[in-house]
């Protein structure tokens, strides 16, 4: 499935190194992973990735990041070609977005003996909630939380430990990640419904120029219209999130 025009200027806009070099967040359970044994890099980021360059005709070379933060660094320094991002304001200053191709909600996870009920409470003084810092969840609470603290920690992990160890009320984070977390532990509950739905879609440096911006836009449309991306999501045994619509006037 190539892209519109795979012209050797175009080639040159997405891989000026001859080779496409994707970054991949492994942060995001839902988009990327590693097999343990082999170390290998799996996902539905890892398939558009691979897609991408045979559409191009190029080498892919991926470079996984632990963190969403530094991915989208890597864009944006350019010491990667194209990434994976939830699409955030605070992100586009240095890149141009696709439409998303995936939605993922983003909810709550409490203490089981927690007061607290239902999304609507959480923005309350003295309430502190855990977030990865520089994840989507960071960016959209710090907008949006007007009265609750946000305590930004390194990790997914360190969200869970901060939760557990009473350091905070609230952890926030993928709903998929958070109810494996209190199917595991009956001391945890999720608060029903989510505070976001997160956009994730395809991202390179706005330096690449509009028709670079406009192929990857076009790729992302086809990738979604083709079904491959709701292929790839139950490839990978990937439960609760979803095709994005088309964009408007694809």
């Amino acid at each position: 499935m190539s892209l519109p025009l795979p012209s050797p200027a175009l080639r040159q806009a997405f891989a000026p190194t001859g080779v496409l070099r994707a970054s991949i967040n492994l942060g995001n359970p839902i988009l990327a992973g590693r097999h343990a044994d082999s170390g290998e890099l799996f996902g539905v980021s890892v398939d558009l990735a691979r897609a991408l360059a045979a559409a191009l005709d190029a080498p892919l070379e991926l470079l996984p990041f632990e963190k969403a933060m530094k991915s989208v660094e890597a864009v944006k320094g350019e010491a990667a070609d194209v990434g994976f991002f939830a699409v955030d304001p605070a992100r586009s200053e240095g890149l141009r977005f696709s439409a998303p191709y995936v939605l993922i909600e983003g909810s709550y996870l409490v203490r089981a003996d927690s007061p607290l009920q239902g999304n609507a409470e959480v923005d309350r003084a003295g309430t502190g909630i855990a977030v990865g810092v520089g994840s989507a969840y960071d960016l959209f609470l710090t907008r949006e939380i007007g009265q609750a603290h946000i305590e930004r920690v390194p990790s997914a992990d360190a969200v869970r430990e901060a939760l557990i160890g009473g350091q905070v009320e609230v952890a926030a984070g993928i709903r998929q990640l958070l109810e494996g977390w209190a199917a595991a532990d009956a001391s945890l509950r999720m608060l029903p419904g989510r505070f976001m739905q997160i956009q994730q879609a395809m991202g390179l440096p706005a330096s690449r120029g509009a028709e670079a911006a406009a192929a990857l836009a076009g790729f992302v449309e086809r990738m979604k219209a083709s079904g491959f991306v709701a292929d790839a999501l139950a490839r990978h045994g990937i439960v609760g999130a979803s095709v994005a619509p088309a964009a408007a006037g694809a």
